[in-house]
C-alpha cells in the first residue's frame, strides 16, 4: 500500500519541478569555476535604481551536484514579479559519483562549498551595482530552500564563526535578514532523522571529521547573530520534518535570540519554491516584511 505522505510528496515536487526555467536578466561570475556564477533578476515595474530590496537565494538539493539553480530560477522570477531584485547564486556542490557505503551523489565539498557561499556574498555588492542595478543594497535579504536555507543561515553568522575560521567576518554582514525554507538548520537532529540520506556528515567530510568542523558550519551553534531570521516550515515536510527548524529555532531562544517560526498546514517540502502553490505567497511575504 502506497503510503499517502509519500505521494503527496511525490505530487508536490512534480509540481515544483515542472516550471521551465528562467532566464535571468543578467549573470555574472564571482570567481573562476565554472559554478561560480551569479544569475541576475530585474524587478518588474516602474521603479528606478536602487529602487528594490535585493533578494539573494541559495538552491537547495543537499548540496549534491545534480541539483543546481535551475530548479530555482522560477522562484527567482516569481519573486521578480512581486517587485524584488534577485541574485539566484550559484555554488560547488558533491561529486555527481556515489559515495562509497552511502548511495547517490556526494553531498557538498569541504571546504568549497563554504568558499563559494562566502565568496558571493562578499562579491555580490559589487556584482549587483553593475549589473542589478534597480537592487537597494541596504535592504538585502537573503533567503534559501532546504540546504540552501541552511546556507542563507550560515552567511548571516559568518560573524560568530570561531576565530580561526578562514569565514569569518569582523563584523555583522548588511542584511535585512534571513528567510530559511525548509533549512537543514539544526545538523545533530538532522542525522538523528536521517535526513536526506545523512548530507549533512557528508557535508562535513564524513564522521571523521563531524565533531571538529561541525562549529563552523552548523546553524544551530552559530547563535546568537544578531541578524532577524524568519523560518518557514511545512508541517507535513517529509524531506526535512519539521522538528529540525523546530530544535534551530529552540536553541535561538537559549542562546537570547528570537526566530521566527511559520508551519504551514498540509504543506510539504516543495511548495515553498513552488509559484503555483499558496505557500510561496507566503513566502514573499515574509521576505517583504524584511526587504520593504
Amino acid at each position: 500500500m502506497t503510503d499517502p505522505a509519500v505521494e503527496r510528496d511525490a505530487a508536490e515536487a512534480a509540481s515544483a519541478f515542472a516550471h521551465p526555467p528562467v532566464l535571468p536578466d543578467a549573470s555574472a561570475a564571482y570567481g573562476e569555476h565554472p559554478d561560480q556564477v551569479i544569475d541576475f533578476y530585474a524587478p518588474h515595474g516602474d521603479g528606478g535604481p536602487g529602487s528594490a530590496p535585493l533578494v539573494v537565494v541559495l538552491h537547495g538539493g543537499a548540496w549534491r551536484a545534480p541539483y543546481d539553480r535551475q530548479h530555482v530560477s522560477p522562484l527567482a522570477g516569481f519573486l521578480a514579479r512581486q517587485g524584488f531584485a534577485v541574485a539566484n547564486v550559484e555554488y560547488r556542490r558533491g561529486s555527481s559519483l556515489p559515495h562509497q557505503g552511502a548511495g547517490g551523489p556526494v553531498a557538498g565539498r569541504w571546504p568549497e562549498t563554504f568558499d563559494d557561499v562566502a565568496a558571493a556574498m562578499d562579491a555580490l555588492p559589487a556584482l549587483a551595482a553593475t549589473a542589478l542595478p534597480e537592487a537597494d543594497l541596504r535592504r538585502t535579504v537573503v533567503t534559501g530552500h532546504s540546504a540552501g536555507g541552511h546556507l542563507a543561515l550560515w552567511a548571516a553568522a559568518r560573524h560568530v564563526l570561531p576565530p580561526d575560521s578562514p569565514w569569518r567576518l569582523a563584523a555583522p554582514p548588511a542584511l535585512r535578514g534571513v528567510v530559511a525554507l525548509a533549512p537543514i538548520a539544526d545538523f545533530a537532529v538532522a542525522e538523528e532523522l536521517e535526513v536526506c540520506g545523512g548530507a549533512s556528515a557528508q557535508l562535513l567530510g564524513g564522521a571523521e571529521h563531524w565533531a571538529r568542523r561541525l562549529p563552523f558550519a552548523d546553524p544551530a551553534a552559530l547563535l546568537p547573530t544578531g541578524i532577524a531570521t524568519a523560518v518557514v516550515h511545512g508541517r507535513d515536510d517529509i524531506v526535512v520534518p519539521p522538528e529540525v527548524a523546530e530544535s534551530y529555532v529552540a536553541a535561538a531562544a537559549k542562546a537570547g535570540e528570537t526566530v521566527g517560526l511559520t508551519l504551514l498546514d498540509g504543506v510539504g517540502h516543495f511548495p515553498l519554491i513552488d509559484p503555483a502553490a499558496d505557500a510561496c505567497a507566503v513566502v514573499s511575504e515574509e521576505i517583504a516584511q524584511l526587504g520593504w
